[in-house]
């Protein structure tokens, strides 16, 4: 029997969480109870963050680096929580991290949710939040990054292909983190058993609720026959994630398009690996990986506009 089959080969830094993390937290019978749990636990706001309501119960919740020049480098960051729940505050933590580390000023925008509101309604919700981010007198509109986490990263992958077809934003970087892409992903069954959070039943209902009655080869990013011209991106996936063949796959079409793409995979993490405990050694590493793309794609643009 492999190592996987009997539950061992989690990363060391993840062994000892993910011993008391479910396989599939999200389904039809706990959505309900999560997210009153969540709108519990997200009711109060920050003093430092500002809200700005875009209509039709969007918000953008915005977050600034304690000093920075302006016009600074942005992201529009795009939450997990495969399409069904959710909300921006719950990676405040991390929006502020990414502020402070890099100076930039980075907004979260609150979607409007599946299967209440399937495809197209949550993706044209973020093409509205960074056309609004784009335009805030504080960011400089060259050099503005899309990113999120799990169907967040699914977003921001199918916000890539939106705008650039659509514009008028030219994004420099998707930061996908183990991004949802896939209403086709199969389980590995070798390493079935050290899915954590996140499972292909799980993946199933959330991929069904978020495309209703569309076309997945119009709304997953991962049946989309032209990927050429969208923006360079970094994708990070942990080895024990069911996401990771079809982020890997994704990165290969990527490259073969003529888009960079820089790719982390962490052996031994699972799902959300980061967020669940995100002072670990391997989870700060994961996070400064991201910060050196996006310091890397911000300063190209700035290279680009001196020359």
């Amino acid at each position: 029997m492999s190592e996987t089959a009997t539950g061992e080969g989690f990363h060391p830094d993840r062994r000892r969480r993910a011993r008391f993390l479910p396989r599939q937290l999200v389904s039809p019978a706990t959505l309900p109870l999560l997210r009153r749990l969540q709108a519990l636990w997200s009711w109060r706001r920050p003093r430092d963050v500002e809200v700005a309501q875009l209509g039709d119960g969007v918000r953008v919740r915005l977050h600034r680096p304690s000093a920075t020049m302006t016009p600074s480098p942005a992201l529009l960051w795009i939450h997990g929580g495969g399409y069904v729940m959710g909300r921006a505050q719950q990676d405040a933590a991390l929006c502020r991290r990414f502020a402070a580390a890099l100076g930039i000023v980075v907004a979260a925008v609150d979607y409007r949710l599946a299967p209440e509101h399937p495809f197209p309604e949550p993706l044209e919700d973020c093409y509205r939040a960074l056309g609004w981010l784009a335009d805030h007198p504080a960011v400089d509109s060259t050099r503005v990054a899309i990113g999120g986490s799990s169907a967040g990263g699914g977003l921001a992958a199918a916000l890539a292909l939106l705008v650039r077809d659509r514009g008028p934003v030219a994004p420099v970087l998707q930061l996908l983190i183990y991004p949802m892409l896939d209403d086709r992903a199969v389980a590995d069954p070798d390493v079935v058993d050290n899915y954590r959070i996140w499972n292909a039943k799980s993946n199933r209902w959330g991929w069904k609720s978020y495309l209703g009655g569309a076309d997945p080869d119009r709304a997953v990013p991962a049946r989309q026959d032209n990927l050429a011209g969208v923006a360079r991106a970094w994708i990070g996936v942990g080895t024990f994630d069911l996401f990771h063949d079809e982020n890997l796959t994704y990165a290969e079409r990527l490259r073969a398009a003529g888009v960079p793409c820089n790719v982390e995979v962490v052996p031994g993490a699972f799902h959300g690996f980061d967020m669940a405990e995100p002072t670990a050694p391997v989870s700060a590493s994961f996070f400064a990986s991201q910060c050196a793309s996006m310091r890397t794609a911000f300063a190209m643009e700035t290279g680009r506009d001196a020359r």
